[in-house]
């Protein structure tokens, strides 16, 4: 009798301390639902810091422009605010940026197409990955203006040979991210699929790509970094009237009159339009990607 009761009491600080530990786990798995974030964080988290340092840049501008005091050389940012004003009031400014942000992400759309199915090929089939694996890891690190002269030599001073240059540069990017994503997915995620009988098409939609995704989208942010890149170098390279006056043509119109403040102009609206483009689309589906992992820190 009294060695039953030694036993459940020696029991009872055991089961106390597994019930403890047992809580405590179930206490991780509760996500607790995140309040609104104060504006005035947000404003000094994210918003002034751009601003202070854009700031500090037109005054480096300004005070560099006044060492050098040449008009030839390096314009004032007021210059550079009228161009672009005038530019506005005239009603160019829209079209110079619409005629390349429309082929870019065509452009890119099309890379998209084609690196996706190239990205698993070459992740999934040991053949191809031996066959191919190297030419795209060499096509990646290739200079995208290098494609210009034989894309004008094939297809001629066209749009088409815009969206060349584009894929040419963009599919490498894409298709190693995504090469990439896959072979960072674990094998028990695959084991499990085949278990559960996703195998095949089913397998890749269902497992491989979602757990791809991010790599897969860090190759797509790269991806339109090189398609933008691409297209800036066709521009500027293949200029020909029929094909409007991109970014690209406005920055060469700009060299070509020795007009710094047109020069300045173009490169201003290319850093805009590229910082645009990743605020809007890519850091949203980062920021979702990763917080659909857990893998988002919120400070």
């Amino acid at each position: 009798m009294a060695s039953t009761e030694t036993k459940t009491t020696a029991t009872k600080p055991a089961s106390t301390a597994l019930a403890g530990v047992e809580a405590g786990l179930d206490a991780l798995d509760v996500v607790t639902p995140a309040g609104r974030v104060p504006f005035r964080r947000t404003f000094v988290d994210k918003i002034l810091p751009p601003i202070v340092a854009t700031a500090l840049l037109l005054v480096v501008w300004q005070i560099t422009f006044k060492v050098v005091d040449d008009p030839t050389k390096l314009v004032s940012p007021l210059d550079v605010w009228n161009t672009l004003r005038d530019a506005w009031l005239q009603g160019e400014l829209l079209g110079y940026i619409w005629t390349s942000v429309s082929r870019g992400l065509l452009g890119f759309l099309f890379a998209l197409a084609l690196g996706t199915p190239l990205g698993l090929l070459v992740a999934r089939v040991k053949f191809v990955r031996a066959a191919i694996g190297p030419i795209l890891s060499g096509l990646q690190s290739l200079p995208s203006v290098a494609w210009v002269p034989p894309a004008v030599l094939w297809l001629g001073l066209n749009n088409s040979m815009m969206y060349a240059v584009i894929l040419l540069g963009a599919v490498p990017s894409i298709a190693n991210g995504l090469v990439s994503g896959v072979d960072q997915v674990p094998p028990l995620f695959l084991r499990a699929g085949r278990t559960m009988g996703a195998t095949g098409l089913r397998g890749t939609v269902y497992i491989t790509l979602p757990a791809a995704l991010p790599g897969y989208v860090a190759g797509l942010k790269q991806g339109w970094a090189f398609s933008w890149r691409s297209l800036m170098a066709a521009e500027i390279i293949a200029s020909f009237p029929d094909l409007g006056v991109g970014l690209g043509q406005l920055l060469e119109n700009g060299r070509n009159a020795s007009d710094m403040s047109m020069v300045f102009e173009a490169i201003l609206l290319i850093l805009l339009v590229g910082i645009a483009i990743d605020l809007l689309i890519f850091s949203p589906l980062e920021r979702w990607v990763l917080r659909s992992r857990g893998l988002l820190v919120k400070s």
